[in-house]
């Protein structure tokens, strides 16, 4: 491959060790492609459906964690994962499609859609290293289960958010889009967490990326309205207005 296509970084054991006592960080030098960074291909994926496919070392961890939480009645299940370009294109295009038919303005409602959706070859869920679940236990199911409401008070996923608060970060993940009032960009999502170890030497690489030059390459639907002052703007609060765990 191109070397052009690669960036290096190190991964420092001692940080991670500091920051998150209960990890092990091996010091390394990780390599990671253009491609693996927007979704285009990565050779660390494991797993066979987009509910199990993830970064080996992001589903070696989860699958501790899960059995850690079945241990005390919580029954997590994963309702996306790895998701690649195509697919986020297909769902990203989707609601654009829809949202302009609806008579909503192009700008507007690439604004509406990325309140929770990214734009294809910027998702996290490209790296396979983030998650969203549930607890798969709850019995009836919610017809629609990603909404904030349930993880909260009496909702129906307030256990699991109470375990994966007191246990998800010795692990190795994080909540991502937290429910901080001065947090820009995504919306709160209680239920997307992020396997660190990977996510943030990836994110360190993901940076030094043209995310314009890449959405230009790509022919996405309404990319003609993504200006040099939106993608600045959608870069600094929608990919890095993040927990600062994860950067």
């Amino acid at each position: 491959m191109n070397r052009s296509q690669f960036l290096k970084l190190n991964a420092i054991a001692g940080l991670g060790i500091t920051l998150y006592p209960s990890l092990s960080f091996a010091s390394e030098i990780q390599t990671f492609s253009r491609s693996q960074l927007i979704g285009k291909g990565n050779p660390d994926i494991v797993g066979d459906s987009y509910t199990s496919k993830m970064h080996k070392d992001a589903k070696a961890a989860f699958l501790k964690m899960k059995a850690a939480a079945a241990k005390d009645g919580i029954a997590i299940e994963v309702v996306s994962a790895y998701r690649n370009f195509q697919r986020q294109k297909e769902i990203f295009e989707g609601k654009y499609q829809r949202f302009t038919n609806q008579g909503l303005a192009p700008l507007d409602a690439i604004k509406k859609i990325i309140e929770y959706s990214t734009i294809p070859g910027t998702s996290r869920h490209h790296w396979g290293t983030d998650i969203d679940i549930i607890n798969g236990g709850v019995s009836p199911r919610p017809k629609s289960v990603l909404q904030p409401e349930l993880f909260h008070g009496k909702g129906p996923f307030c256990k699991l958010k109470e375990w994966l608060n007191s246990n998800a970060n010795s692990f190795g993940f994080f909540e991502v889009y937290t429910d901080n009032a001065n947090r820009r960009g995504f919306k709160y999502e209680p239920w997307h967490f992020s396997y660190a170890p990977i996510s943030k030497p990836m994110l360190q690489a993901y940076k030094k990326l043209d995310v314009q030059q890449i959405l230009l390459e790509e022919k996405i639907k309404g990319a003609e309205h993504f200006t040099p002052e939106f993608i600045a703007q959608y870069r600094n609060e929608n990919i890095l207005d993040i927990n600062p765990a994860l950067l």
